[in-house]
């Protein structure tokens, strides 16, 4: 043993060197010395955590010293935190701003409405409300700044009536009358084309009757500028257009009744015209502008539209306002091409209206941007894109028609910038769809394929079987198929497109950088793609056959496909493309090398389409030898196929496969049976003597009897179904045999022969999505010729068929599916005859049993062949 080298504490330097203080402490515990409650333990606790102060002060001192407890968030922080993880949370936005109002604190009512109006622009609730603060406190260089920051984009009414009211209390004496008239002529050249503008028409005129005259020509001037006016406002469709028709009747018939009825006359066509528009209009914005529910706190409602589900509703209202634009598109008015600023004018307005209450609805946005670029604005329809990326970053539709519009106009670095944006926003949209589906850490997207450089496994088997064989959950190569035991397979598919539709995106960058630029740029684009942990299949297909059919590198292309049979080596479809594009180049040793070395990694049931399409290739261009071998393998791995199927299929070009149309009779059985029956009814009778020969031979087996006998068929069970009663129905039919094409069945069809009755068994099941298909195809039911009928009597069948065909329940008790069927007007049929003992009358004899006919007719909406749950009833 060696002996121990001597340290000196000069060596350790400061880490060995302790207070005073400790060492005393450590010396008391030694000697036990400390008395329980004199701080010992915190001394202790303090030393072990390093808390020895520089100062040499006492640790009980600073060990001793309580924690200040951390405040609990207040309701103001807890809403805040709420909008940031959830931005379009409504009911959120609304109790901040009641949380600022009822503080009175001004910079948190300022950070409030900001808040809002950033998410919410052109809300013109909220900005009047947020004006009229600074308005109340005196403040009117804030409102005034906040006016002309709003009014420049807003198009409601509202907004622009609180704007003239604000503009006629600033300005009251004479000498400032023009200011406040500039004001009027500035709203109603942005909304005077609002139907609900009427009120500011009326004002106007109000404001210049009121002007103070003193001569006779101030007073021609006045005059002119009141026709003015009233010639503009009536041909809008406005709320108040009968009182403004009135007043101008009133108007120029006080001034001159000759000249007067003359104004009229030519005025009123366009006063007509505005009627008629108004009732459309009202059609139209019905539902568009519902009325704002009351509010408590007295503020305005504040209408915060929410991100679309697509629910029936929701597309139902996006088809009202699409039904609306394009009625205001058609210049509904006749606005003459001289007013064409008019006419642009009014559609603009409605426009912004449009997206201001549709913000999260990307179509219309980008009917805006189609109409705003084809009057001639290409800078203002790049500017609705934009404010239409704002309000929805993962919108498809407007990110790509931005860049397609930036790519046009030559700004290049512009459309890098957006393409790399939204795939910066659709990637954090997967990572967080990802931790709400897996909350585990999820398996590598990109792990590559276990075995040689080529693609291949070992022994044909991929990383991802290595990876299920260990004891790890299925993998598809890819994040999303990591998931949990409990895992729900719509959330997974959810995933799963949604990274599709993310490598869509990377195909039309590289698109883009091709064309564009050159196929350097789309090649450090397709790098990129590689990288990323969300890139699918299909993008490695894209860009490998541009680089075939736009640089005809056949090697590159090989080589992009084989880099994603390393990622994507157990995914169908992308090895299926990989194999047909070596078929199409005639590449057959790495097609047949391809296709032996990943059919084995496949279990069957995925297997068939890489076996089919394989096939193909060899019975078209392979010896007959091989292809039989070929056929061999297919028939052990996929044991029940018929032999006949793919002996079919061995000669089938192009989808004509002759022996499924006519030696097993498809082609046939796609025939209309119209044709047949135009023929004669002896195919019909032909059905009928098959069924009873059939029949007749059963009932000559012993067994088969006994079978009959013993077995009792059971009405709440499914009855299997009859390839006999089937050709009968396809057969020509009779009259009777059915409702007609246009009109419903009465509830009570006439009598028919007993007899014929006993022959057909229960009645045909009406309504069945066949018997409808079959029926449209032939048209209406035929009327036989009375000698056929004679040929129907029929004969005596044994007793056993009879007692048989008697069991058999009707065709009533059973819907289009072959369920038992629950009828609700039946079971309400038994409640109306119902007889209610009654204690002082006695009672009367039960109503005998109804006649098994026909179902009563249903007189429900008609909902197409098949329809609803049990297709027609008649």
């Amino acid at each position: 043993m060696s002996e121990p080298q001597d340290v000196s504490f000069s060596d350790v330097g400061q880490k060995t060197e302790q207070t005073e203080d400790i060492l005393n402490a450590l010396q008391a515990l030694q000697n036990n010395q400390l008395q329980p409650g004199e701080g010992s333990q915190e001394t202790i606790a303090a030393y072990d955590n390093g808390d020895a102060n520089e100062n040499g002060a006492s640790m009980e001192t600073v060990a001793t010293e309580p924690a200040e407890p951390a405040e609990p968030p207040s309701e103001w922080d807890l809403v805040q935190t709420r909008l940031h993880d959830n931005p379009h949370d409504t009911d959120a936005w609304h109790k901040l701003v009641d949380l600022a109002e009822s503080s009175g604190d001004i910079e948190k009512i300022k950070k409030a409405y900001d808040s809002l109006l950033q998410t919410y622009p052109n809300t013109s609730a909220a900005q009047i409300a947020y004006i009229t603060h600074f308005l109340d406190s005196g403040e009117f260089q804030q409102a005034q700044a906040l006016f002309i920051k709003f009014l420049r984009t807003s198009p409601d009414v509202e907004l622009w009536k609180f704007y003239l009211t604000y503009v006629r209390r600033m300005n009251t004496s004479p000498a400032t009358r023009d200011e406040v008239q500039k004001a009027y002529e500035f709203a109603l050249k942005t909304v005077g084309q609002d139907k609900d503008s009427g009120e500011i028409w009326s004002d106007y005129i109000q404001f210049i009757k009121s002007r103070e005259i003193s001569t006779t020509w101030e007073e021609q001037q006045k005059m002119d500028a009141l026709r003015k006016i009233y010639h503009r406002a009536i041909p809008i469709p406005l709320e108040n257009l009968d009182k403004l028709w009135t007043d101008y009747e009133t108007f120029e018939m006080g001034l001159n009744k000759v000249t007067g009825k003359k104004f009229i006359s030519d005025l009123s066509p366009s006063n007509v015209q505005a009627r008629t528009a108004y009732r459309q209009l009202q059609r139209h914005v019905a539902l568009l502008f519902p009325p704002a529910p009351p509010t408590s706190s007295g503020r305005p409602h504040l209408h915060l539209p929410s991100p679309p589900t697509f629910t029936p509703p929701e597309r139902a209202l996006v088809g009202q306002w699409k039904a609306y634009l394009k009625w205001e598109e058609s210049n509904p008015l006749d606005i003459e091409e001289k007013d064409k600023a008019t006419f642009i004018q009014r559609v603009q307005m409605v426009y912004r209206k449009a997206v201001i209450r549709m913000r999260f609805f990307a179509e219309i946005w980008y009917m805006a941007y189609v109409w705003t670029k084809s009057i001639g604005k290409q800078q203002e329809a790049v500017a609705l894109l934009e404010a239409g990326i704002e309000g929805n970053p993962s919108s498809f539709l407007l990110n790509l028609a931005y860049a397609e519009e930036l790519e046009i106009r030559g700004e290049k670095e512009k459309v890098h910038k957006v393409y790399e944006k939204f795939l910066e926003t659709l990637s954090k949209e997967l990572d967080e769809l990802e931790k709400k589906i897996t909350p585990q850490p999820s398996f590598n997207a990109n792990m590559p394929m276990a075995g040689n450089g080529n693609g291949g496994g070992t022994n044909g088997v991929t990383a991802a079987a290595v990876w299920q064989g260990s004891g790890g959950p299925a993998s598809n190569n890819s994040s999303f198929n990591s998931q949990s035991s409990d895992e729900t397979p719509t959330k997974t598919k959810e995933l799963a497109d949604r990274r599709t539709e993310y490598g869509l995106v990377y195909i039309m960058y590289i698109r883009f950088a091709r064309r564009a630029e050159n196929e350097k740029s789309a090649r450090s684009i397709f790098a990129r793609a590689r990288k990323d942990r969300w890139t699918s299949w299909e993008v490695y297909e894209a860009h490998a056959l541009m680089e075939y059919h736009c640089q005809k590198e056949t090697l590159a292309t090989s080589r992009i496909f084989e880099a994603g049979l390393k990622m994507f080596g157990n995914e169908v479809e992308f090895v299926l493309r990989y194999l047909a594009f070596l078929i199409s180049i005639n590449d057959e040793n790495n097609a047949r090398a391809l296709f032996e070395r990943v059919i084995g990694t496949f279990p069957p049931d995925k297997a068939r389409p890489l076996w089919e399409r394989w096939a193909r290739y060899v019975y078209q261009y392979q010896n007959l030898e091989t292809a039989l071998n070929l056929e061999k393998r297919i028939s052990e791995v996929y044991p029940t196929d018929p032999p006949i199927k793919r002996f079919a299929q061995r000669h089938t070009y192009l989808g004509t496969d002759v022996i499924a149309a006519r030696d097993l009779g498809f082609a046939f059985a796609r025939q209309p049976a119209a044709a047949a029956s135009t023929s004669s009814t002896s195919n019909a009778l032909a059905g009928r003597s098959d069924t009873l020969q059939s029949l007749l031979a059963a009932s000559k087996d012993p067994n088969a009897n006994a079978a009959f006998q013993t077995q009792q068929p059971s009405s709440g069970h499914k009855r299997a179904p009859s390839p006999d009663y089937k050709r009968r129905d396809e057969g020509a039919s009779r009259q009777g045999d059915g409702p007609p094409l246009h009109k419903r069945a009465r509830a009570s069809p006439p009598p028919r022969d007993r007899d014929r009755d006993r022959w057909d068994g229960p009645p045909r099941r009406y309504g069945s999505p066949a018997w409808d298909r079959e029926r449209d195809r032939r048209g209406p039911p035929l009327r036989r010729p009375e000698p056929e009928r004679e040929e129907e009597k029929p004969t005596a069948l044994p007793q056993i068929l009879t007692w048989f065909v008697g069991q058999l329940p009707s065709a009533a008790a059973f819907n289009a599916y072959g369920e038992p069927a629950f009828r609700t007007d039946d079971l309400m049929q038994v409640f109306r005859n119902a007889i209610i003992p009654s204690v002082t009358r006695s009672r009367s004899p039960p109503p005998p049993p109804p006649r098994p006919t026909r179902p009563p007719p249903d007189y429900g909406p008609y909902q197409g062949p098949g329809g609803g749950r049990g297709g027609r009833r008649y």
